[in-house]
């Protein structure tokens, strides 16, 4: 007996969730109530479409229905966020911004993916990333399990476009979040090279700058003889203007180094690839020289960086 049907765009799409109800329904519903060693339910491949059919008697619709309803959504809602929920943010994003050069789809596609899946969780840890993804299955599922109580007919593309709005409204916040993001970035790259011109065009005012990184955010500035250097603002009033508009209070290291204009910055530290180390090494260029313990590390330097 055929309990529903599951339309899909095309065989691979139809391959891949079959596999995924195969695994996922029957195991759900043997861990029900009843010991039964025979499938409840067969998932068929036939004319880009997934069919339930029903397996006598083992499966009886007043008792095994809810379960398999449920377990069903669950298992698109997994297809949905693994399979399609890529080619639903290049949509919208296509969409949203069509006809506008500047933007470029496939850097914001990796900005989305970064929000949902990457750098936004760092430090978070993973159960925090997983959470998230479960909360977006929760959103497709329950709308699924609602739709299969009532229906026998599932078109997956036409229930995503016409009745997951909250999750598509979703994904477009998300879209949205990524352009701002992507702007920023922009804004801030071009920013970084107008500092490197102005290095470049700048005169050097000491020979050395040994900058020591304490932790986190903090670092102390020494001439070659590792004595405290106290710097002075950008002497240049538009770099200065610029460094207060632009720089967050984790980079004002920048500014410093810009007002002393070394020939050469060797920096001490134990976190070489901290964000704000390789913007100084982007902007100083050739002049910069990273060290993680280098001879001439003293070891009254060796506590600065080990506070």
């Amino acid at each position: 007996m055929d309990l529903f049907r599951i339309a899909l765009p095309d065989e691979e799409s139809v391959e891949n969730l079959q596999s995924l109800l195969k695994e996922q329904v029957n195991a759900d519903l043997h861990r029900s109530a009843r010991e039964v060693s025979l499938p409840f339910v067969q998932f068929v491949h036939e004319k880009g479409a997934v069919y339930c059919v029903a397996q006598l008697p083992q499966f009886q619709l007043k008792s095994d229905g809810p379960l398999l309803y449920k377990s069903t959504a669950n298992a698109i809602a997994e297809y949905v966020v693994r399979h399609m929920e890529p080619d639903l943010l290049s949509s919208i994003i296509r969409k949203k911004y069509r006809g506008n050069p500047s933007m470029d789809a496939v850097i914001i596609e990796k900005y989305c993916h970064d929000l949902l899946h990457g750098k936004e969780w760092e430090g978070l840890g993973s159960r925090f990333q997983e959470a998230d993804r479960a909360r977006r299955k929760g959103k497709i599922a329950d709308e699924i399990a609602k739709f299969l109580e009532v229906e026998t007919e599932l078109n997956l593309s036409g229930l995503l476009t016409f009745r997951l709005r909250t999750y598509r409204k979703e994904l477009t916040e998300i879209v949205e979040y990524a352009l701002d993001e992507y702007v920023l970035d922009k804004q801030y790259q071009e920013f970084i090279s107008l500092l490197k011109y102005f290095v470049q065009l700048q005169e050097s005012k000491i020979a050395l700058v040994h900058l020591v990184h304490k932790g986190g955010h903090d670092f102390m500035l020494y001439n070659e003889s590792f004595q405290t250097l106290e710097p002075k603002p950008p002497s240049d009033r538009i770099v200065a203007e610029m460094l207060e508009t632009e720089m967050n209070i984790e980079d004002m290291v920048i500014s410093s180094l810009i007002s002393v204009s070394p020939k050469q910055i060797m920096i001490h530290t134990r976190h070489p690839d901290m964000q704000v180390i390789r913007t100084i090494e982007t902007i100083f260029d050739s002049r910069v020289k990273v060290c993680v313990k280098c001879p001439s590390c003293s070891s009254t330097l060796d506590e600065l960086i080990h506070p």
